[in-house]
């Protein structure tokens, strides 16, 4: 008897069998709900000092949850603060120097001015009194009692005199009329300059105190007390703990079918049970991969585009990095959508 043909009618059998099984409990493809899997992402910032000085204390640890305005570290400050007092010391005396400036020739000034060129007032009449008792003398003795070197002496001695008392008239207005304005001008000038010069020491001084911008988490503590601080090495790096958001891809057919603001549900394998809310907040314009610049059609369609999805994490059970699935109701009301950009921007 050929067996044959019953081995092939038996397999035939079972092939409709299997067939007939899978098609009545085949589970139905969930077209409603679209499954993304990214990872969690958030922001961070680095924070350094904005002068090159020792550091003196570091006051937090990796993992401390830190407030906007906390002190986190601070720098030595002792040749700081000697510079501020040095700078103080100048600004007094260059205010004394202004203020004698300003308030002009005092009375005792003006009186020695005024005596000073009394004296050599009657200097000068002296020496003509003497020029013409000379000149006399020599014209009724017929040039015989008085020399000329005699009286060019005294003709000297009244041109000296006279230059004197002019220079003495001169020193005396200028005491009367006081300092110029320009000099003046000049001293306030250098004190405004030593006034700047204190104000940006005084602001190193708060600089020396490095605070957290925003309330975060420490995620590294990069330097300790003794390092030499300067702008470009970073003392910490904080993460930003909101906002939060799951990075993940999306293929080209799938992008029409969202849109910034549909609301989602997030899952971590760490609880898979319980999810958190979540909203579209930003989908690419651009495509992450290209392969070329002319492609075909298939090869459009395999084309992904970032979406981010923003977290409520009111729990803070989400970390940097940790896989997470996200899951979008695509028949979502076109009214709880909200139709402004701001969901949408870029976080």
């Amino acid at each position: 008897m050929n067996k044959k043909p019953l081995i092939a009618g038996v397999v035939l059998l079972l092939a409709v069998a299997a067939g007939a099984w899978w098609y009545t409990n085949r589970q139905p493809v969930d077209t409603s709900t679209l499954v993304l899997y990214g990872n969690v992402d958030l922001r961070q910032v680095s924070l350094a000092f904005d002068q090159a000085e020792r550091i003196d204390k570091v006051q937090v640890q990796e993992g401390d949850r830190v407030k906007a305005g906390q002190v986190l570290a601070t720098l030595d400050t002792r040749s700081l603060q000697l510079r501020i007092a040095q700078a103080q010391a100048q600004i007094r005396v260059q205010q004394q120097a202004l203020g004698r400036l300003q308030s002009g020739s005092r009375p005792e000034e003006i009186a020695q001015s005024r005596a000073q060129g009394d004296a050599a007032a009657a200097d000068a009449a002296l020496a003509r009194q003497q020029l013409e008792r000379l000149q006399s003398i020599r014209q009724t003795t017929a040039g015989r009692a008085v020399s000329q070197q005699d009286l060019d002496s005294a003709q000297a001695r009244v041109k000296v005199a006279q230059a004197q008392l002019d220079s003495a008239r001169k020193g005396q207005q200028l005491v009367v009329s006081g300092p110029r304005k320009e000099d003046i001008a000049q001293a306030q000038a250098q004190l405004d300059v030593s006034n700047a010069a204190l104000a940006l020491l005084n602001h190193q001084l708060s600089q020396a105190e490095l605070k957290a911008p925003i309330d975060a988490v420490v995620r590294a503590r990069l330097m300790e007390p003794g390092d030499m601080a300067s702008p470009q090495r970073p003392v910490f790096t904080l993460a930003i703990t909101d906002p939060k958001w799951v990075r993940a891809y999306v293929t080209e057919t799938d992008l029409g079918r969202i849109k910034p603001g549909m609301a989602a549900m997030i899952a971590t394998d760490s609880h898979p049970d319980e999810t958190l809310n979540g909203k579209v907040g930003y989908i690419s314009s651009v495509a992450e991969f290209t392969p070329k610049t002319v492609q075909t059609e298939e090869l459009r369609t395999s084309l992904v585009y970032e979406v981010r999805v923003l977290a409520d994490d009111s729990a803070d059970r989400l970390r940097l990095g940790m896989p997470a699935t996200v899951r979008i109701a695509l028949a979502q009301r076109a009214d709880t959508v909200p139709a402004a950009a701001n969901a949408g921007a870029k976080p």
